[in-house]
């Protein structure tokens, strides 16, 4: 289950006895267990209903303890587990009492119990205790630039934000996986924008923190430049760091669709300084070449979507050593 579809869940009123809330994005897990808390307690006293137990120090005597707990004046009562998978004997006995817990939850409605974990082995006997009616509810961080860009969006549809066409891949590029910093983009762009009125592509532009693009932008002027020792220098730069190859494609692209509106004489939108660049940059390309770089960058996109057996660092090299000379 992903977590919109968690919300739609809770939305329509279902409630299921348990939830394991695993992956590495927290933002996404700590949005998942506020939903889960809100619709639990809802009208009951939260002091008497609400147990939140920390992996490193619970046993499985407290947390059976917590779940086979009745509620107080309420309908039921919520158990919030964080993070209980880890070493030694007492990890194990843990996690067997989870196991005992879903079964427990299960037979009454009197409690939900939610377990929260940024990695799991799904192979384990208590993560598989998470079926149907329970539900594991992933919550990584997105991939590629398209599951950035519907991130971007599902969070103004949220927040009532509406988006003029490219505003949304304008902010997925700039701020690439970073799920809290776009949900905070995101509102500084509405108030730029002005109340009642759609954020634009120029919004973004004049709005967004520039601290995530400046490597890409790195790349890119190396690339542009013909530098290419630099460019592979930045790019093994970036990988090392953890950017991900989509995003940086993504990136690539816009770059070069510029340069090619650059190279036919199109008005490029954008700061003085950077629209100088470009047009020095698209004189070292003929129009022919720069539509010959986006092709490249289309066939590094199929590469990345799995169809090949190039691994994904060494077609983003073969790439930047094929736009920057």
């Amino acid at each position: 289950m992903t977590p919109g579809e968690l919300e739609r869940e809770l939305a329509a009123g279902r409630l299921r006895p348990a939830y394991l809330l695993a992956g590495a994005e927290a933002l996404l897990r700590d949005d998942a267990s506020r939903a889960i808390a809100e619709a639990v307690l809802a009208g009951g006293p939260r002091d008497f209903n609400f147990d939140r137990l920390d992996g490193a120090t619970c046993t499985e005597v407290e947390l059976l303890d917590a779940v086979r707990s009745l509620p107080v004046l309420a309908e039921r009562r919520l158990v919030v587990l964080r993070q209980p998978e880890g070493k030694g004997r007492r990890s194990q006995t843990l996690e067997n009492g989870i196991a005992a817990a879903v079964e427990a939850v299960q037979a009454s409605s009197s409690a939900v119990l939610v377990v929260t974990a940024p990695t799991v082995d799904k192979r384990s006997k208590w993560v598989k205790a998470f079926k149907e009616p329970a539900a594991l509810v992933a919550c990584d961080p997105p991939k590629g630039l398209r599951a950035i860009i519907a991130f971007v969006k599902q969070e103004a549809e949220r927040r009532d934000i509406s988006l003029q066409p490219g505003a949304a891949e304008a902010l997925a590029e700039a701020v690439g996986p970073q799920l809290l910093m776009l949900r905070q983009e995101l509102e500084k762009a509405a108030l730029h924008a002005g109340p009642g009125r759609p954020v634009r592509r120029s919004d973004v532009t004049a709005i967004v923190s520039e601290v995530a693009e400046q490597p890409i932008w790195d790349l890119t002027d190396a690339i542009g430049e013909g530098r290419t020792p630099d460019a592979l220098m930045v790019l093994a730069r970036l990988l090392d760091s953890g950017a991900p190859p989509p995003v940086m494609l993504g990136s690539l692209a816009t770059h070069f669709r510029r340069l090619v509106r650059s190279r036919s004489g199109a008005r490029v939108a954008g700061h003085p300084f950077m629209v100088r660049k470009l047009e020095s940059q698209a004189k070292r390309y003929s129009q022919r070449r720069l539509v010959a770089c986006l092709r490249a960058i289309h066939e590094v996109d199929e590469v990345l979507k799995g169809q090949g057996s190039l691994p994904p660092e060494i077609a983003l090299e073969r790439l930047v050593l094929g736009l920057s000379s």
